[in-house]
């Protein structure tokens, strides 16, 4: 783990997530409710990015990838045939003395708050299922679930989309939707909550290939993390032993980042074999089958699954962006920018800023554009006309209120890659000059070359 990541508090980066609009929690007002919570105007374009981005990966660059968008309640059989309705538990145990509440392979280090040890009750299974019903009459025959996870949405309508979409195994169906867990102790900020957010893909292969399809799977996704911004140093694979796979799984492997709280899961990829389809074909007596053209082969499909959350990718992209620095005043201009060191104060010639240093693909807002003046209507008419040029393009922000450092600090700190200010010398030859947030170098550019030079790095 980099000294970087040993640095950083859960508590500075949710503070700062609530001051800047990215996460606020869920019903604040009323006190909150625990493992939910609300992304905010920041926090909403961050996720959106990173949607667009494994889309745009899983789907639309590829050929053999087709979309999918089921419903977050299903038949109650869907259910019973994936083997969550009586499988999909977690051992629960609380403590007699304080009412704390915790899963039985996750107990607490710390003494109780009452005093001494805890002192725990037996261990009973909790479903991990939020139980809901249908229609106006509540009783067993109205009674559904939320979707614990999206993929059964997938295998469900696997023969429907197989009919229509002109595709051959093998071939995926990707879904990126919310699913949701009644967990008994949500903690880790936005890491483990009970309302999240998947990007699951099935990819379907010949009975034989799973472990071929596997192996190209765990590349490509590992691959993908470092273009959205978090680097290979920071990430990991734990490869499941053989006794830890599930019963019908032939191999699997997760994408571990290195959280400030410890090395963490971001994403499954797991060989499923034919579990899925065949538990769906059995109970609903709907075939399953694929007929290969080519072979003349009929077989159920097996399935490779990469599922990745999009909180925690979020919740990773924060970590890795966060950064508090002393950066040189005009005093000592050109010199390096340091490491802020806790609890000291900037040497002389330096001061202190807190930037989000996101790759600009997953910035929330990508430029921000400010009249150097906003009482000189010249300056702010100028300003709008590039505003609103470049915003036909990218998310964009203006400000055109207080000193001119004060608002690079403020787009700083919400991790906008490039700043625009139009000042006197604007009128005279129309040029600008463009900010680098993480340089905090300028130069000047014609207005006719900026979305040419912004165009090169978003």
């Amino acid at each position: 783990m980099s000294e970087k990541k040993a640095d950083l508090t859960m508590e500075a980066l949710a503070s700062l997530c609530k001051r800047r609009g990215f996460i606020f929690q869920s019903s604040e007002i009323y006190g909150g409710i625990n493992g939910f919570w609300d992304y905010g105007p920041l926090g909403v374009e961050l996720k959106r990015n990173i949607k667009n981005a494994w889309w745009r990966a899983m789907v639309q660059d590829r050929e053999d990838i087709v979309g999918l968008d089921s419903s977050i309640i299903m038949h109650p059989r869907v259910w019973e045939a994936s083997g969550h309705a009586s499988g999909f538990t977690d051992p629960m145990v609380d403590c007699k003395k304080c009412k704390g509440r915790w899963r039985a392979d996750q107990l607490p280090e710390t003494k109780c708050p009452q005093g001494g040890p805890h002192e725990f009750t037996e261990a009973r299974m909790f479903n991990l299922m939020f139980e809901t019903n249908v229609g106006p009459v509540k009783d067993a025959s109205a009674l559904a679930y939320l979707r614990p996870e999206t993929a059964q949405g997938i295998f469900v309508q696997f023969g429907n989309i197989l009919a229509i979409a002109r595709q051959k195994v093998p071939f995926g169906i990707a879904q990126i939707g919310k699913a949701f867990r009644n967990e008994i102790n949500p903690r880790n900020y936005t890491f483990r909550s009970r309302e999240f957010e998947q990007m699951e893909l099935e990819f379907f292969v010949k009975p034989g290939t799973d472990a071929q399809w596997h192996e190209y799977w765990v590349a490509e996704r590992m691959k993908w993390y470092t273009t959205i911004g978090l680097p290979a140093e920071h990430l990991h694979q734990y490869v499941y032993k053989k006794e830890e796979l599930a019963h019908y799984a032939s191999a699997c492997v997760d994408v571990m980042y290195d959280f400030p709280f410890g090395t963490q899961e971001l994403e499954g990829i797991a060989a499923r074999g034919d579990f899925d389809l065949r538990r769906h074909q059995e109970f609903s007596g709907k075939s399953m089958d694929y007929f290969d053209p080519e072979t003349k082969e009929k077989f159920v499909p097996h399935v490779v699954e990469p599922s990745a959350g999009v909180d925690r990718i979020a919740l990773a992209l924060l970590c890795e962006a966060y950064r508090e620095e002393w950066v040189p005043t005009e005093e000592v201009a050109g010199a390096q920018v340091l490491p802020a060191e806790p609890g000291k104060q900037p040497p002389q010639g330096f001061e202190a800023r807190t930037v989000m240093r996101f790759a600009p693909s997953v910035a929330p807002v990508k430029v921000a554009v400010f009249p150097l003046l906003k009482n000189k209507p010249e300056l702010v008419e100028k300003g709008r006309k590039v505003f609103d040029l470049l915003r036909k393009r990218w998310p964009a922000f203006w400000d055109a209120t207080g000193a001119i450092g004060r608002r690079y600090r403020r787009q700083d700190e919400i991790g906008t890659p490039y700043g625009i200010t139009i000042d006197f010398q604007t009128l005279e030859d129309d040029t600008v000059t463009l900010r680098d947030r993480d340089t905090m170098q300028q130069i000047r550019l014609k207005i006719g070359e900026l979305a040419a030079k912004l165009e090169e790095t978003l």
